[in-house]
């Protein structure tokens, strides 16, 4: 049960924190004119970030990389 909880959960969690700072950008940030694509809406700029987010859960993944060990 606790290694299923552990593969769905750091995804959830950037994914999440992502759409919170996607957000927090179009909030503080954004784009008064309109015309930028993704921070001229809350919806997209959100989406984008937690896809970002999503993405960089695999980049900082389980640790699973391979050490160098000398024979």
């Amino acid at each position: 049960m606790k290694g299923r909880m552990k593969n769905w959960l750091r995804p959830a969690l950037f994914t999440l924190g992502g759409g919170l700072a996607g957000f927090a950008y179009y909030t503080w940030v954004g784009c008064a004119a309109g015309s930028c694509a993704i921070t001229s809406s809350p919806f997209s700029s959100v989406i984008y970030m937690a896809l970002i987010g999503w993405l960089l859960s695999s980049v900082f993944g389980s640790g699973n990389c391979q050490k160098n060990s000398k024979p």
